[in-house]
């Protein structure tokens, strides 16, 4: 049984099994979209949303699963995502990204998140937000 255990610790070796799997992920969308939908500091990309945060709360959470190395479902579902090209419409300047980041740093923390990996994260978050950036 402990061997049986320690082969299924071993294998889990990519961030989507680390922060949790699906269970962990869910709820990190989950409360990224709740910070958003609540934090002053949020307003700024919660007005390029609509009213209703259900699809692009089912989007994330598809895009970040293979992005993390769990399932493609974004793939799966839409083919293979270009974000830049999804975000261009909006206008996304460096107080955008830092809100989307405020957010993603505050869904991490709170739904617990180990330290360490949240230290991985979020450079590699950081380095998605800056990609985004097209207005200065």
């Amino acid at each position: 049984m402990v061997e049986s255990s320690t082969r299924q610790s071993a294998q889990q070796t990519t961030m989507y099994d680390w922060i949790g799997g699906e269970q962990g992920l869910r709820k990190l969308v989950d409360r990224f979209y709740q910070v958003m939908d609540t934090e002053e500091q949020a307003k700024t990309i919660r007005a390029m949303h609509k009213e209703d945060l259900s699809d692009i709360r089912n989007g994330l959470f598809e895009y970040l699963s293979g992005w993390l190395g769990g399932p493609p479902l974004f793939i799966m579902k839409h083919g293979s995502p270009c974000i830049t090209k999804q975000h261009r419409p909006f206008v996304i300047d460096q107080q955008a990204s830092d809100a989307w980041m405020f957010c993603m740093k505050k869904a991490m923390q709170d739904v617990e998140i180990e330290e360490k990996y949240r230290e991985m994260l979020t450079p590699a978050f950081q380095r998605m937000c800056d990609t985004l950036i097209n207005h200065p």
